[in-house]
C-alpha cells in the first residue's frame, strides 16, 4: 500500500521555490557522484523548465552538445506534493546520464535495425519492407532495455537522493501517482 504523502506544496509558486531549493541541492551531488563513477564524462549538469503549456507531467535526460540536460516540464513540478519527490525524480534523470543510458540505448537501436534488416532482405522484402524493419528493429532495440535502465536509474537515483539530504522512499511516492505502462510489448 503506498504511503499517503501530504501535499506541501499546494501552490505554484511554492513548488516552483522548492524546484529552485531542490536543484541548489541536488545538482553538486548528482556532479560529484558523476565524477566518482565515470571517466570521461561531462558531468556538469544544467537543469531547464519547459514552459509549454498543455504537456502532460514529464522529465527526461538528453544531452546538449555534450553536456547533460535534464529537462523538467511545469506540469511535473505542479504536480509534485513535496521537495522529496522532485529531488528523487531529478536524481532519477541524473543517473540515466551516469550509467550511459542514452549511449547504450543508441547502441541497442543500431543493433535491432541491423538484425531486422538482415530478416527482412533474407525473406525477400523490397527496399520498402528493409526501410519498414529497419525503423521497427530500431524500436524494438531501443526499448529492449528500458525497463533495466529505469531500474538502474531507480536505483542510482535512490543514493544521489539520500546524500543531497532528501527522503528517497517519500520521494519515490511521486511514481505511485503516474500510470505504469505495465510489462506489455514496448511499455
Amino acid at each position: 500500500t503506498p504511503v499517503d504523502v501530504p501535499d506541501e506544496l499546494r501552490t505554484p509558486a511554492a513548488a516552483q521555490a522548492a524546484f529552485q531549493s531542490v536543484q541548489a541541492r541536488m545538482v553538486p551531488v548528482a556532479e560529484r557522484k558523476c565524477r566518482a563513477m565515470t571517466r570521461g564524462v561531462n558531468c556538469d549538469f544544467r537543469i531547464v523548465v519547459d514552459t509549454r503549456p498543455g504537456q502532460p507531467a514529464n522529465a527526461y535526460q538528453t544531452l546538449d552538445e555534450g553536456r547533460p540536460l535534464i529537462v523538467f516540464n511545469l506540469k511535473l513540478i505542479e504536480q509534485a506534493r513535496n521537495a522529496d519527490e522532485l529531488a528523487f525524480v531529478m536524481g532519477h534523470e541524473a543517473a540515466h546520464h551516469i550509467e550511459g543510458h542514452i549511449a547504450r540505448q543508441q547502441q541497442n537501436a543500431a543493433a535491432g535495425a541491423l538484425i531486422f534488416t538482415g530478416l527482412a532482405a533474407i525473406t525477400g522484402a523490397d527496399a520498402g519492407g528493409v526501410q519498414s524493419a529497419q525503423r521497427i528493429g530500431a524500436t524494438v532495440g531501443a526499448r529492449t532495455y528500458s525497463k533495466e535502465f529505469e531500474l538502474e536509474a531507480d536505483a542510482l537515483g535512490t543514493i544521489i537522493t539520500d546524500a543531497a539530504g532528501y527522503d528517497p522512499l517519500r520521494g519515490a511516492q511521486f511514481f505511485n501517482r503516474i500510470p505504469d505502462p505495465g510489462d506489455r510489448f514496448l511499455g
